[in-house]
């Protein structure tokens, strides 16, 4: 019987976890190989280098900040107001190697330096954008209003984390659902 090779999503999802750490110079094959606990031999069986790793990172991370996100709460179907008061609870509850605060925060870094990582987070940005927008116009009729809906929202999405002031006699967790009540109303 064979060695089971470690799976490719593995790879991935550990370079997330390490760029999410230390950026970009922080996803090292040698470091992924020892963190996942093999050797990085198996690495090559799926990836050229460590280029190619990175674009599948970035890949990974777009779909499932975007279309991913979107396909669940469509799925389950509802008007607007419902579809963004499920995306307001999976965005605040998950938080796996993709959709991770660190990793959003080391792409928006790492897009200041790179511009063809600019160039993915403006589109991922857009799409993300461009959902609230719909979301947010089946039930705002002045455009002004829903786009200030969409920024707040997500803006909340990219910086609550970032955020380290009390939030006076309430919690964070009372202001948040403040937030969310005026935005859907």
């Amino acid at each position: 019987m064979g060695a089971i090779r470690t799976p490719r999503v593995r790879w991935i999802e550990e370079g997330l976890r390490a760029l999410a750490a230390g950026g970009p110079e922080a996803v090292r094959v040698e470091v992924l190989a020892q963190a996942l606990g093999v050797s990085k031999g198996g690495f090559y069986g799926y990836f050229r280098n460590r280029a190619a790793l990175l674009e599948e990172m970035l890949d990974a991370w777009e779909r499932g900040v975007t279309e991913d996100v979107i396909e669940r709460i469509e799925s389950a179907g509802g008007d607007a107001r419902e579809r963004l008061g499920r995306l307001f609870d999976f965005v605040g509850s998950v938080d796996t190697p993709v959709t991770s605060a660190g990793v959003e925060l080391a792409i928006r870094d790492w897009a200041r330096r790179d511009e063809a990582v600019a160039q993915r987070l403006r589109r991922a940005d857009n799409r993300r954008m461009d959902y609230l927008r719909e979301l947010y116009g089946a039930f705002c009729a002045d455009e002004g209003d829903v786009e200030a809906r969409c920024l707040i929202t997500f803006s909340l999405r990219i910086g609550d984390h970032l955020i380290a002031a009390d939030n006076g006699p309430r919690s964070r967790t009372d202001v948040l659902a403040a937030v969310r009540h005026r935005l859907l109303n």
